[in-house]
């Protein structure tokens, strides 16, 4: 909602409000709104970074002009700022303390004309820890550009199971439009009737989380953590699991300072065989009978698949237990840092979908101990590498060596099981018009279909035979 920011000094940040936006109840966005949804913030501020520690308050210079006031320098304040949601006066007053005070991004909590996106929630809501399984949006009437949204309504599902979803996307038209599969469903989805293949790199990573709070106590042996990541041969599950989809680099080196650093910062020695005999007969030495709880989402197990073989064949058994809810794997990943998880797990595992853009610390806030995010044991030199990371900038020539030194110390303490990062991979509807951001929001204000899409196409016509055919795969490329 900014058209031109600058900082003024390490500590304060002015931005120039765009001119004639309006909420989606049509009430006026200005500096006004601005301080009064910061003050809120204050009182209740999400805990995901520092900036619940750093912000400070916002001096209005004139109607369309604010200063955001720090405590101290932080690099990553801009990063920050693009979090940063504006809700009416009305959704403020409704929810005492306004944001959501949480360890997850802010979003509605309700369904109302409440924010100022192309679109609003006008069923369910979709919140961090919780979520209904539907919510509808509707276009925002008020929306400042009047070229978007191009779509009117907009159903997101939030409960389905990867089967499920990929039924509905291959085989029943008007179902589902757009979903995330896994690669394995590359040539079914090809061959479908009403999907396309639509594939891009990714910001995004696999989170697998050692539970080394109150999981099993070998897991707090740094030797234990260490060779249960060389018995992982990560070749294999990109080759194999992934297609080829994704990097072996565990830390998407498509982040400003990981690329350089990902080429030789790595998990394990990249002359290590987890295949080797003789390398299998010493890890079992240190892994033999160890037999760990796992926590997974549904969509991950082709990865588990992979990963339970290369664990037999040094003596570790895997006891895998399945939700294709997300939510159900945050209340026990969200609890455990405090020992306050309700179920015993050792490994657990969530899509750690790039939310912070064209900034590694969505990858690197895992390694932050005695944050809700991390199962890892106090570590003051961490803790002094990833304050270092905060206060410089993306863009800073000592960024590339903070990050070098943040994953070198995450790989030579095994602080998570590491594993390829992913590429996306969709299935599309053959009349949409979908090109997916590398990070994980999903420009659905872009979305377009065609005279040909179900939603506008006589519904008494099915689709026509001619358009059933395999289209050529979208693979979007890096700029």
């Amino acid at each position: 909602m900014a058209v031109d920011h600058q900082q003024l000094d390490d500590t304060t940040y002015e931005f120039q409000l765009r001119r004639g936006v309006r909420f989606q109840d049509g009430t006026p966005f200005n500096a006004d709104a601005v301080i009064l949804n910061m003050e809120y913030f204050k009182k209740k501020p999400v805990q995901y970074s520092k900036i619940d520690e750093v912000f400070d308050h916002v001096e209005k210079v004139d109607d369309y002009t604010v200063r955001f006031h720090l405590t101290q320098k932080y690099g990553s304040f801009m990063n920050d700022a693009i979090w940063m949601q504006f809700y009416t006066e009305e959704y403020l007053k409704r929810n005492p303390g306004g944001w959501n005070g949480k360890d997850n991004c802010p979003n509605l909590s309700m369904p109302g004309p409440y924010g100022l996106g192309p679109y609003m929630l006008t069923e369910g809501y979709m919140e961090g820890d919780r979520q209904t399984s539907k919510a509808v949006l509707k276009a925002n009437p008020y929306y400042w550009d009047p070229d978007y949204p191009k779509v009117e309504t907009i159903t997101v599902f939030t409960d389905l199971d990867s089967q499920q979803a990929k039924r509905m996307a291959l085989y029943e038209e008007g179902k589902l439009d757009i979903t995330i599969i896994p690669p394995e469903d590359k040539v079914e989805t090809i061959l479908s009737d009403y999907s396309k293949l639509v594939i891009s790199p990714s910001t995004d990573n696999i989170a697998i989380h050692i539970n080394m709070i109150n999981g099993h106590p070998r897991l707090k042996d740094r030797e234990v953590r260490i060779a249960l990541n060389e018995a992982i041969n990560r070749n294999n599950l990109l080759h194999f699991v992934f297609e080829n989809e994704g990097l072996s680099s565990p830390i998407s080196p498509y982040f400003p300072g990981v690329d350089i650093a990902s080429r030789h910062v790595l998990p394990t020695p990249v002359e290590l065989d987890p295949s080797d005999k003789e390398v299998q007969t010493r890890l079992r030495q240190t892994l033999d009978e160890l037999q760990l709880r796992v926590l997974t989402q549904d969509r991950f197990l082709p990865l588990w698949r992979g990963i339970e073989t290369h664990f037999a064949q040094v003596g570790v058994k895997l006891d895998i237990h399945v939700t294709n809810s997300e939510k159900e794997i945050f209340e026990q990943l969200l609890t455990t840092y405090e020992g306050k998880n309700d179920e015993h797990w050792d490994l657990i595992i969530w899509g750690n979908d790039d939310w912070y853009f064209n900034h590694p610390f969505s990858a690197f806030l895992v390694f932050r101990a005695n944050n809700a995010w991390s199962t890892i044991l106090p570590d003051p030199l961490m803790d002094e590498y990833l304050e270092e990371m905060f206060q410089a900038t993306a863009d800073a020539p000592e960024f590339s060596g903070i990050c070098e030194r943040i994953m070198r110390r995450a790989y030579d303490q095994g602080y998570m099981l590491f594993v390829p990062t992913p590429n996306k991979v969709f299935a599309v509807n053959k009349e949409v018009v979908f090109h997916p951001y590398r990070m994980a929001c999903m420009p659905l204000w872009k979305i377009e279909v065609t005279d040909q899409h179900w939603s506008v196409r006589d519904s008494k016509e099915p689709y026509p035979l001619s358009l059933r055919r395999p289209v050529e795969i979208t693979r979007i490329q890096i700029k």
